[in-house]
């Protein structure tokens, strides 16, 4: 049996027509659905996204703060530093390029994931993550050959701190580097990679030198590749500074400690402006602005002499014969007659204990200028003995011992000015009446730098005005506090130090310069208990270890016409004040009296 159908007559069924047109319609109502999600309800929103794939913006660096020297010698600019980012979102293969860094600059591949890793988190989108902070301009035109092969990869350009001078300021500007997690959470003005103060005057400076970024916008292809840029906001410079410093003086000082460790400071006494402040040795802050490897950390931090210490306010000493103007000081004040003498024949008993004068037969009948001049420890022994350690810890303080002079530069110490009290806590024993003899010459447990002598030196010329010493060239002189001692004890003081440079028995006669008038104080401070040899001599400078050699002071003023100064002088393990540090001190007033001087 076979079914015979009839095309002409047959009618398909009107169910399936019209879920077929169904079908259709629902189709186009989708893709009307689609559309007007697209374009309408996700437009607006889809358009800024598209824009800002085109348009981006990038920080403008602001160029850091110029320092100068006072005569307008430049001592640290920027200059254009290149590094290597990787704009994550440009990046096909985040691997292969990183690969690729590490075979064009030598750096690990380990250390680049690490940094790329520890970075990520705070790189915005399309922002540059520093991979290579610093890569040289050889190295530069080849990533700028190769550049079209690795999307993603951009060159930044941002200044880069330079000092002029390195070493010879390098303790009075310190030095800037890349800010850390803490600087970055606590300045939400930083940003990753930017640089900061981190030592001296560029961290204590650093809101007035830290200038104010700009913004610039770029429209970029399809690839990342920009075409056309825009500046948006213009960056602010830093404030220029000029310091108090003289150049020439800095130098001529830093050259006449040669290869010996010490500090020098130079100071106007009417103002507290400093125009020398030398530590030797020092440092080269160019590399820590640069990036400090790790070889050249470990050598700074190994060295035995120290030369990221700051000897003018981070070292402090025992003063030595330095301290006795002090307390000569503290006999005028509690109302000893200078003329009063005492006797020494070398040798001053307490109790069972015996102290030596330097001068191995005594100085005779001395009174107080002469004990200054020719620094008798016998007459500081037995007057100061009749004062007692609280009133010399009460003077001590009154000048400015034992605490920080207010410089501003970073980790300054306050030294020690020890008292009974200060004693019973460290050591839990009571004071003894030969550690009052001893801290009479600036032995013992006394401790100063050299900028706190200075100090104290410029307030028994500025009518006793105990100054904040300062390195700005801008600023007023700002007075800490008036000094206890009244004008003629002031000048009997400087009249001692003045007899100590020309009177014929002075220990400060190399400073003696024509035309001018100076005073000084030698002073040659015990590193260690002496080791005495078998005739009960003491040993020679020569024959001591150079960690066992006594340091050396020379603490002096100096006038000629209208010019005023005080220089004080620090000579670590150098000997005798006069012969070691007065060179010294000699060669700055040398320079300062020139008359040939510009």
């Amino acid at each position: 049996m076979s079914i015979h159908l009839d095309p002409e007559g047959y009618q398909p069924p009107k169910l399936g027509l019209i879920l077929l047109q169904g079908l259709v319609l629902l189709l186009f109502f989708i893709f009307f659905l689609r559309f007007w999600f697209l374009q309408i309800h996700k437009g607006e929103d889809f358009a800024r996204q598209a824009r800002e794939n085109r348009l981006r913006q990038e920080r403008v660096y602001a160029p850091r703060g110029l320092l100068r020297a006072r005569g307008g010698e430049l001592l640290a600019e920027n200059r254009p530093a290149y590094a290597l980012g990787l704009v994550r979102e440009d990046c096909k293969d985040v691997a292969s390029t990183i690969a690729q860094v590490s075979h064009w600059t030598g750096i690990p591949v380990e250390k680049l994931w690490a940094k790329y890793f520890k970075d990520k988190p705070r790189i915005k989108p399309f922002e540059p993550l520093v991979l290579a902070p610093d890569i040289p301009f050889e190295l530069l035109a080849r990533i700028e050959a190769n550049r079209m092969l690795w999307p993603g990869l951009e060159i930044v350009v941002r200044p880069r701190r330079y000092y002029l001078q390195g070493p010879l300021f390098a303790h009075i500007l310190g030095y800037v580097a890349e800010a850390n997690e803490k600087e970055l959470e606590e300045n939400s003005d930083l940003a990753l990679g930017d640089a900061v103060g981190k030592q001296g005057l560029e961290i204590v400076l650093e809101d007035r030198l830290r200038g104010n970024k700009g913004l610039r916008q770029l429209e970029v292809d399809v690839m990342g590749r920009d075409f056309n840029r825009k500046m948006v906001v213009e960056p602010e410079a830093g404030e220029s500074i000029a310091l108090s410093i003289d150049y020439n003086l800095q130098r001529i000082a830093s050259e006449a400690f040669g290869a010996q460790a010490g500090g020098l400071v130079v100071m106007n006494p009417d103002t507290g402006k400093l125009l020398a402040l030398v530590t030797q040795p020092s440092f080269d802050n160019n590399a820590f602005a640069a990036g400090l490897s790790n070889k050249q950390w470990a050598q700074l931090r190994d060295d035995p002499f120290f030369p990221l210490q700051n000897r003018v306010i981070q070292s402090v000493y025992p003063p030595g014969s330095v301290w006795k103007v002090l307390m000569a000081g503290l006999l005028l004040k509690e109302g000893i007659d200078p003329k009063e003498t005492v006797f020494c024949n070398g040798e001053y008993h307490l109790g069972k204990s015996v102290f030596r004068c330097w001068k191995k037969h005594g100085h005779g009948k001395i009174d107080m200028v002469r004990a200054l001049v020719e620094s008798c420890d016998v007459y500081f022994y037995d007057m100061i003995n009749r004062i007692g350690i609280d009133k010399v810890e009460a003077f001590a303080r009154a000048y400015g011992f034992g605490e920080q002079t207010g410089l501003g530069l970073p980790h300054e110490r306050s030294g020690l000015v020890p008292s009974r009290e200060w004693k019973r806590k460290r050591f839990g024993e009571p004071w003894q009446g030969g550690e009052t003899v001893i801290t009479a010459i600036g032995q013992g447990f006394t401790l100063v730098s050299p900028v706190q002598v200075s100090c104290f030196i410029a307030s028994l010329m500025n009518g006793g005005k105990l100054l904040q010493p300062s390195l700005l060239m801008d600023g007023e002189p700002v007075v800490r506090r008036m000094t206890p001692l009244d004008a003629d004890q002031r000048a009997l003081l400087l009249e001692a130090m003045r007899q100590t440079v020309e009177g014929p028995h002075g220990t400060a006669k190399v400073l003696r310069t024509k035309g001018a008038i100076l005073g000084g104080k030698t002073g040659t401070a015990q590193v260690v208990k002496l080791k005495l040899k078998a005739n009960d001599e003491r040993r020679s400078f020569e024959e001591m270890e150079y960690w066992e050699r006594d340091h050396a002071w020379m603490a002096s003023w100096g006038t000629k016409g209208d010019d005023r100064y005080v220089v004080v002088c620090m000579l670590e393990h150098g000997g005798h004040g006069g012969s070691a540090a007065g060179p010294i001190v000699k060669k700055v007033y040398d320079y300062l009296f020139d008359e040939e001087k510009e």
